[in-house]
């Protein structure tokens, strides 16, 4: 069927202007989910094609799909991949970002939807020791899944399906020890397009909030653009730095990949952060090109997160009028500069 047939039912749903924007989710198409054994899934999303040098300014979006989880337990892992019909692997590359949201859990520094992932092309293969940590999942569980593709190389590519793959430790093993949350912050918090144009020279962007609860930062990442130079996590309120971190690039100063910071140890775990102290992310850039790059700027940081004991991960107010705008540029039912094509959206702008 037609993605623009499943669109249908979501652009109704922002005309209509309702409040109960979840409802908009369950409009949404399954991604087909394989539980390939006990504590691995593989969620494959719908083929695009991929014409070459399909860069910043045009970029693919399969549609934004519905998972359905089918057993419960503790995710410690996962990978973003591109194959072609045939099950081969495709470049890295081809990946822009990959994102997958809880609608019905809040994020840690803002009342919109809670980030469960997320991946661009440096992140590679991600786990953490299956033993310690586990962000909890719950069979029968919804959560929405895009993906933006764009293709720099100079072969076009048919029927490309982008494959999300979660490692879990199944329901009712006595590992792991600690219940780990994901937790995002991005420097064009709250709601909104989060790629900027890219001046010329030197640049920051940065966002300032507070956690929702007090807890843990046990592991930390990030994501940025060509000419980042930095990414930094700061406590504002007592001036230390909590994680910094330089992109690995090539010879071509391309990010081939961007450092995990582990903060955890034999005897501490993670950095402390709490509801009254401020907390700033900072993106760095260097752009040499002279002129401003359109959407060429990102910057974001995320990883895990452990509540103190006896502290519950918040749950979201779908009435909040953060929450709805937020997942409606989630859903991608916001105005823009987005047209159909086939099984895919192409997009001016990434969302």
């Amino acid at each position: 069927m037609n993605a623009a047939l499943f669109a249908l039912p979501l652009w109704l749903f922002w005309l209509a202007g309702t409040s109960d924007v979840p409802a908009a989710v369950h409009a949404l198409p399954l991604a087909h989910v394989t539980e390939e054994r006990a504590g691995r899934l593989v969620v494959e999303l719908r083929s695009v094609n991929l014409p070459a040098h399909t860069m910043h300014h045009m970029v693919l979006q399969p549609p934004v799909s519905r998972i359905e989880i089918p057993s419960g337990g503790s995710v410690y892992g996962f990978e973003v991949e591109v194959v072609d019909g045939a099950g081969h692997r495709l470049p890295r590359s081809l990946i822009h970002h990959l994102n997958v949201i809880d609608p019905e859990a809040r994020e840690l520094f803002l009342p919109i939807s809670h980030r469960l992932l997320a991946a661009g092309t440096e992140t590679g293969d991600t786990k953490v020791p299956w033993l310690l940590f586990g962000h909890p999942v719950e069979a029968g569980q919804t959560l929405i899944v895009s993906a933006m593709l764009h293709n720099p190389t100079g072969v076009s590519y048919a029927d490309a399906r982008v494959h999300l793959v979660l490692d879990y430790t199944p329901r009712g093993r006595p590992w792991p020890f600690f219940q780990a949350y994901t937790w995002q912050m991005d420097v064009l918090f709250p709601v909104g397009n989060k790629s900027f144009d890219l001046p010329p020279g030197h640049s920051e962007r940065w966002y300032e909030g507070s956690p929702a609860i007090p807890g843990n930062i046990v592991a930390i990442g990030g994501h940025l653009h060509e000419y980042g130079t930095a990414l930094e996590l700061k406590d504002v309120t007592t001036g230390k730095v909590i994680w910094r971190v330089h992109p690995v690039t090539d010879s071509a100063h391309h990010i081939v990949s961007i450092p995990v910071g582990r903060l955890y140890g034999l005897l501490h775990l993670g950095a402390h952060i709490v509801p009254d102290h401020r907390y700033r992310v900072t993106v760095l850039y260097d752009n040499p090109t002279g002129e401003t790059i359109r959407d060429g700027g990102m910057g974001v940081v995320g990883g895990l997160f452990i509540p103190d004991r006896h502290t519950v991960w918040p749950q979201v107010d779908q009435r909040d009028s953060l929450y709805q705008a937020d997942l409606k540029q989630a859903l991608r039912l916001v105005p823009g500069a987005a047209r159909q094509i086939g099984d895919s959206t192409v997009a001016e702008m990434p969302m």
